[in-house]
């Protein structure tokens, strides 16, 4: 079995970092998690940046990158506007070849997070899209708050599927379900799994994003691998959470995850110490240390 990590860390990690790091730290941590392994490494954001200004340099960033051989480098783009910037911007020779698009399963995020309803939230998506597909990019899409919301409480899988099925219908190749407060726990995992499976949605469509609040990110991991979900968001050395989350901390570390792996014998490419150095590196950047316990016990040997 070979598992995809799907590398979150230089944008849903630093996003929500107190600490703006100069693009040239940035466009490092990038290449440095290509030389570990990791093969899909989503790079920045193009939201405005009044909401997220640690990542106001995405074009900049994406100019300076000298892409690797087999390494794809997404980017999120939240409406055309930043579908436009994105489109703008060359990686090197190539371009931008992959983008995400971030929706939510609950009204509150969707107004939070979207300024949108949940139904008009589609409306926005459906001609980034479309004008994706028609430039050749690949299309991912996210579905935040799968298991509870903090302001509308526990989410009904139900619910998450119908969002879910309807950002695949727009054309996305692929889905991340998202615990986007870290509450979930394997029960809910088995229960949402259950529910896409039940409307007709193949796992092989599916990826999986666990925040690690209440330690469960792991066994949450472990509980999807088991019904062959292959693709796994972490981000390196456990930083990042959300903004507009309050309550949502780090997420799953991407060396936790490949530790894990290893030790289950399922390929990943990635060089567990290799991430971990970068991960001391970049906690000393930011000002704290990583809360990845991996990342804690290498340090030892590094």
């Amino acid at each position: 079995m070979k598992v995809t990590i799907y590398e979150v860390g230089p944008r849903d990690g630093l996003q929500n970092e107190a600490a703006i790091l100069p693009v040239e730290v940035k466009a490092e941590f990038v290449r440095r998690l290509a030389e570990a392994g990791l093969t899909v490494i989503e790079a920045t954001s193009f939201v405005h940046p009044k909401w997220v200004p640690q990542l106001a340099d995405a074009a900049e960033l994406l100019a300076g990158l000298s892409p690797a051989p087999g390494v794809r480098y997404p980017v999120l783009v939240p409406n055309e506007r930043g579908l436009d910037r994105a489109l703008e911007c060359a990686l090197g020779t190539g371009g931008v070849t992959d983008i995400a698009i971030f929706g939510s399963a609950t009204e509150s995020f969707a107004r939070r997070n979207l300024n949108r309803t949940v139904e008009s939230q589609f409306d926005m998506f459906a001609p980034v899209v479309e004008r994706a597909l028609a430039n050749g990019l690949r299309v991912r899409a996210y579905v935040s708050m799968c298991f509870a919301d903090p302001w509308e409480g526990p989410v009904a899988p139900e619910r998450v599927v119908e969002v879910g099925r309807r950002l695949l219908g727009l054309g996305c190749a692929e889905l991340s379900l998202g615990d986007t407060i870290g509450v979930g726990t394997p029960g809910h995992v088995e229960a949402l799994l259950d529910a896409f499976e039940a409307g007709g949605v193949g796992l092989d469509r599916l990826a999986v994003h666990f925040h690690d609040t209440y330690g469960q990110a792991l066994a949450n991991t472990l509980t999807a691998l088991r019904r062959g979900i292959t693709v796994v968001d972490a981000s390196t050395g456990g930083i990042g959470g959300c903004p507009y989350a309050k309550s949502a901390t780090g997420n799953l570390a991407t060396e936790d995850l490949v530790w894990m792996l290893d030790g289950l014998g399922i390929e990943t490419g990635v060089d567990v110490r290799s991430l971990a150095a970068t991960s001391l590196w970049l906690a000393d950047l930011l000002g704290r240390p990583s809360p990845s316990r991996v990342v804690q016990a290498l340090a030892k040997e590094i």
